[in-house]
């Protein structure tokens, strides 16, 4: 939101110093008048023998003319008043800092929701509120909202609440096509809403909101918290296809399918299990999202065990009754041309299982070469539809030339066609580090308006900007999930640290001209600054103390005239008013007049001839005395030398060691990883002294850590589905059988992002995390039966998982398709905020359809070997 209009006003008392020395003051006599002058405190009440009276006096000043009409001194029996020795008037409280919205001056206010609060929710209430402040408002300011983050965040989730709906009929699709009735089909169309439901009230309860982590997390859920509904139908449906009648079919294919349910949650939620142990704040991000998948299954399974058989019992007919449409017997038609082709591969495939074993281990190599290989990134860029430009001029601009370079950037990108408003701020504060550095905000136009992104536009921008001389401009696009604390001009961020300061200001500029010289990187920038102007006052203290001069007097000086220093306070009934005191402009203009600031001195008793001289504007007056002890006005010049030096704008530590941040941004088409790859080589090359330590920080270092994490991550996740799997079969090998189904999965997903041109982003790796909780059901369902078959029938090992892979096609079919159509508009969504949901899409929807190609034929041979 921003006010139109002034800043926060304050009243500004300004001291000419020639006047002052012409009277024989300084500023400090200004500040003790003002400070004695205008109070505000409690004077009792009288309490008579009828009445009682509160007792009031005119201590506060409230009026530039109150402050100005001040004696501060008597000359010749004249008063001296602050209007005689400089000027009073209503200003702002800090004229170093300026903010402009579309190229007026404006005052801009952040609003953010208090921790837990509702956002959407907040912010409807401010919106509420706009048009009653307006009217209290004084015509000509006008209140306008700049950005409102809830616009994107509104439009995310109606776009996965779309996603959400679009996989549900999907799903519901692929399993008419498969069962090719319609009250076989209504059975998972209520128990998919219902788990999906469910999953809402436990969210609930557990505090967590509906965001695009967790809405993610229940579109995904949306392709397999189906998977034990279709394999608990499918198997009621086979038995009544084989005679039974509907409710004995109910009852004997819960039991008999039951443990594979229970196999198929059970190992599922396992995967989810090192998820909850990620480190650092991705860990903290995505916990919610796994607690969220884990809950949709857990329910799902309930329902699958409950409300499937029965409303399956209750709603299907006895075999015979029913007569199929056209379009189940085209259906049918097909899945039995496919099944058939299938039988025909299965038994090629089992009479050379050696080759099946040979691709089983080339895929498992093959994974983990191009896990090593691949581009790897931290989060995918988003468009949020806002833009950060961030600017630095010379290190020696002053205010008034920073904000004139600073609206001339803010113009060139209000001339953007794609940009609907501009918020500019100039000047040091929370949000600029250094006084030359500025930023400014551009809001862009809804997606739907504009064909090109915010990287694109930004990209169209750089080069404009770049033209501008005095200043640099950076231009990144603001993301919803964003890690580093600190404000920076750039995406990511590399510390440089070392003991001794001396050291670190000749090493870290080397490595910064390294690092500009990579091509893998853009916008390469420091928070080393020492080309900043310094007013150096070196007071000479002998003759300071000879003029009882002391250095706490000098430093009161210098902060009285150039620190817009806050002397009093006015208070209004609804308001403070801060009164500021400082030199003159042209004082502050002009380095060389320091001198003439006056700085009080006590002269005492330092025996007979002693001489104290004070130095008026233009003049020297001696005064001796012998015994008396009287203040002067001493000129700062005559106790002080004063030059200009270069001098650092600002100092930054960390650990407590000095340090230097160089900031960079990716160049287009290149990987996170490079990158870090890149700067590393790059220092090692420089050969950079021992003490001189790196790391990175913000986003950079969540990588390193992310990246140092993963094959951990991935091994955990198979040592606890092993163990899970290994507790449900009770046998240290069939658990090796159901985990050779994996590095199909990854694999495939690695191939999709490659092909997609995606780097192996943290938002990658929870999809083939996923995966790995997925793909396994396949030889679950085949390993389940083919045992049976040996322990029941005592078939031998080849016929019954011959059998088995047969039988369990159809819902082999029915569960991968289910989880591939509820991926998939993941992975085509072009909405807000879809670039964070594309990789899991494109890592589910790959892994998968390989995974299914290669596990069909692998897995029966492995089971076999």
């Amino acid at each position: 939101v921003t006010v139109q209009g002034n800043m926060r006003p304050g009243m500004r008392i300004q001291g000419d110093p020639r006047r002052l020395a012409a009277y024989g003051l300084s500023l400090e006599d200004i500040r003790s008048t003002v400070i004695a002058s205008n109070l505000a405190g409690p004077k009792g009440s009288l309490d008579g023998p009828r009445q009682a009276s509160s007792v009031m006096a005119n201590d506060q000043i409230g009026t530039a003319a109150g402050f100005a009409n001040l004696v501060i001194a008597w000359r010749n029996g004249a008063p001296v008043r602050i209007a005689d020795i400089g000027e009073v008037r209503e200003d702002l409280e800090n004229t170093l800092n300026a903010a402009w919205f579309n190229g007026s001056r404006a005052v801009l206010l952040d609003v953010q929701r208090q921790p837990g609060a509702n956002i959407v929710e907040t912010v409807d209430r401010v919106r509420e509120q706009l048009d009653r402040l307006q009217g209290g408002l004084p015509a000509g300011i006008t209140l306008n909202v700049v950005a409102d983050r809830t616009e994107t965040i509104r439009a995310s989730v109606h776009e996965v609440q779309f996603t959400l709906v679009l996989s549900v009929i999907l799903v519901v699709a692929v399993i008419y096509v498969f069962l090719r009735t319609g009250r076989a089909t209504l059975v998972p169309g209520v128990a998919l809403p219902l788990s999906i439901i469910g999953t809402f009230g436990i969210m609930a309860l557990w505090g967590f909101s509906l965001d695009n982590l967790s809405l993610m997390a229940l579109t995904i859920a949306t392709g397999f918290v189906v998977d034990d509904v279709i394999v608990m139908i499918e198997n009621i449906v086979r038995l009544i296809e084989e005679g039974e009648r509907p409710l004995v079919a109910a009852f004997k294919g819960a039991k008999q399918i039951g443990f594979t349910v229970v196999s198929l949650t059970v190992s599922l939620v396992a995967v989810f299990i090192p998820l909850l142990f990620m480190p650092g704040v991705v860990g903290r991000l995505f916990s919610e999202f796994a607690i969220t998948l884990s809950v949709a299954v857990v329910v799902s399974m309930v329902v699958s065990l409950t409300l499937t058989p029965m409303m399956t019992g209750r709603l299907m007919r006895s075999a015979g009754i029913d007569q199929p449409g056209w379009v189940a017997r085209q259906c049918e038609r097909g899945f039995d041309w496919l099944r058939g082709h299938y039988a025909t591969s299965l038994r090629w495939v089992l009479r050379h299982e050696w080759l099946m074993l040979g691709l089983s281990l080339a895929t498992l190599l093959g994974t983990i070469w191009l896990y090593v290989v691949m581009p790897k990134g931290f989060l995918p860029a988003q468009d949020t539809g806002l833009l950060v430009i961030t600017t630095e001029g010379p290190e020696d601009a002053s205010f008034t030339r920073l904000s004139a370079l600073q609206l001339q950037v803010a113009e060139l990108v209000r001339a953007d066609p794609d940009v609907t408003g501009v918020t500019a701020i100039a000047g040091a504060g929370t949000v600029n580090a250094a006084q030359n550095n500025g930023r400014i905000t551009a809001v862009l136009k809804p997606r739907g308006q504009r064909a090109a992104s915010a990287q694109q536009i930004a990209a169209r921008m750089a080069p404009v900007l770049a033209a501008v001389p005095g200043v640099v401009s950076q231009i990144q696009a603001v993301q919803d999930i964003q890690i580093g604390a600190r404000v920076t001009a750039t995406q990511y961020q590399y510390t440089v640290t070392d003991p001794d300061a001396a050291r670190l200001r000749e090493w870290a500029p080397r490595l910064l001209a390294a690092l500009r010289e990579l091509p893998s990187l853009a916008q390469v920038n420091s928070d080393q600054r020492d080309a900043g102007l310094r007013v150096h006052v070196e007071v000479d203290r002998d003759m300071a103390a000879r003029l009882g001069v002391t250095m706490q007097a000098v430093d009161d000086v210098l902060y009285d005239a150039f620190g817009q220093r806050q002397i009093s306070t006015i208070y209004a009934q609804t308001n403070q008013y801060r009164v500021i005191l400082e030199a003159s402009p042209e004082l502050r203009d002009d380095p060389s007049l320091i001198g003439l600031l006056r700085v009080p001195g006590a002269v005492s008793n330092q025996g007979a001839g002693f001489a104290a001289t004070t130095v008026t504007a233009g003049a020297t007056v001696g005064a001796t005395s012998a015994s008396a002890q009287g203040n002067y006005q001493v000129p700062l010049a005559a106790i002080a030398t004063i030059t200009q030096r270069a001098g650092p704008l600002t100092i930054t530590r960390q650990d407590q060691f000095p340090a230097v941040t160089i900031g960079f941004d990716l160049a287009p088409g290149v990987s996170l990883s490079h990158a870090v790859d890149d700067i590393m080589a790059a220092g090692a090359r420089l050969g950079l002294p021992d003490t001189l330590a790196g790391e990175f920080s913000g986003d950079a270092a969540e990588f390193n850590r992310s990246l140092a994490s993963t094959p951990w991550l991935i091994l955990a996740a198979v040592v606890v589905i092993y163990l899970v799997l290994g507790v449900l079969y009770e046998s240290v090998v069939h658990p090796i059988t159901i985990l050779s189904t994996l590095p199909s999965a990854g694999i495939g997903a690695l191939l999709a992002l490659w092909l997609c041109g995606l780097d192996l982003s943290v938002v990658g790796l929870i999809g083939i995390v996923l995966l790995m909780g997925i793909v396994k059901k396949n030889a679950i369902m085949m390993i389940d039966f083919a045992l049976d078959a040996q322990r029941e029938d005592g078939m031998a090992a080849r016929d019954a998982i011959f059998q088995a892979c047969l039988l369990r096609f159809r819902p082999i079919m029915m569960t991968t398709m289910s989880a591939i159509l509820g991926a998939l508009p993941l992975m085509i969504g072009w909405g807000e905020g879809s670039e964070l949901r594309h990789p899991l899409g494109i890592t589910m929807v790959g892994g998968l359809i390989f995974s299914q190609a290669l596990t069909l034929f692998t897995t029966p041979v492995i089971y076999l070997a």
